[in-house]
């Protein structure tokens, strides 16, 4: 008998999927570290537990009750960006590929044998909500191709994370957030990217602070800029000098968290209480 945990009350697919195993048998965002679960679990004789991007970890006693095991997708190639935010880090590491990784459920989170991976090739313009959104599809038809394969008793051959290649990517402080105009500017660019849309890479300017969410590397800035020092060219766009290049500033939020296009973020540096050449970001 199937039994259904959503990790989102509003989940899309949530009324399907009532309707075809029963409101009784759709669970909306229970505790499953409560022994209450596990019983519902014993009850309904699951044979495999099933994990596609749950949110929170799954106890063992749980992971026990199924004789077939378990089985999750994590969306990179583990063990490659352990941790709850992949498409973050595979972009701030220059990653030119990433992909999705089906594996066993266990203990500490993402460390399970493998059981089969699918790859992506990363597109040098994407952010992370980019990257994220092309890994939905591949990695819930990943985690269908192993199901069917396990149920027909084809189970892929289970394959030991190698620890010595182990990267963990945690969700990203501000100190990591905080831009740092001394780096050359296609790591700075990566790392707006990374952070983009939410929650955001941030630097000063003036007296305050601005988000950016898109920028692109450009060679077209005044010489005299020097790193972290900010000027609106002749054709409208803020440029701001990293160590080598400078930056387009296209796209972020002010501190009211309202939207900006490349002309707001343009009247933000031409609004700071500095002169030209001297506006430091």
């Amino acid at each position: 008998m199937a039994l259904a945990s959503l990790s989102r009350p509003g989940a899309p697919g949530r009324r399907r999927l009532r309707s075809a195993l029963g409101a009784e048998r759709v669970l909306d965002r229970p505790d499953v570290s409560i022994p209450a679960f596990a019983d519902r679990i014993r009850g309904a004789q699951v044979d495999l537990v099933v994990s596609w991007f749950w949110t929170t970890r799954i106890p063992r006693r749980v992971l026990e009750l199924a004789p077939v095991g378990s089985v999750g997708v994590h969306p990179s190639l583990l063990p490659r960006h352990r941790g709850p935010d992949p498409y973050f880090w595979a972009i701030e590491s220059g990653d030119r590929i990433t992909g999705v990784t089906a594996h066993r459920l266990a203990d500490a989170y993402d460390t399970g044998a493998i059981l089969a991976q699918r790859t992506l090739d990363i597109d040098p313009s994407w952010s992370a909500w980019t990257l994220a959104r092309r890994l939905d599809r591949p990695s819930l038809a990943l985690l269908r191709d192993v199901v069917r394969r396990i149920g027909e008793g084809a189970t892929p051959p289970e394959v030991a994370q190698d620890e010595a290649a182990a990267t963990l990517a945690p969700e990203p402080r501000d100190a990591l957030l905080a831009l740092s105009w001394d780096q050359p500017v296609d790591a700075i660019v990566r790392r707006i990217r990374a952070a983009s849309p939410w929650p955001g890479a941030f630097t000063t300017l003036g007296d305050g602070v601005v988000t950016i969410t898109r920028a692109v590397v450009t060679d077209e800035f005044p010489r005299a800029l020097e790193p972290g020092e900010a000027a609106v060219r002749r054709d409208g766009v803020a440029v701001v000098r990293g160590r080598d290049r400078a930056i387009v500033l296209l796209e972020g939020r002010d501190e009211d968290e309202t939207q900006l296009d490349a002309a707001g973020l343009a009247d933000l540096v031409r609004g700071a209480s500095v002169p030209f050449g001297e506006g430091v970001l």
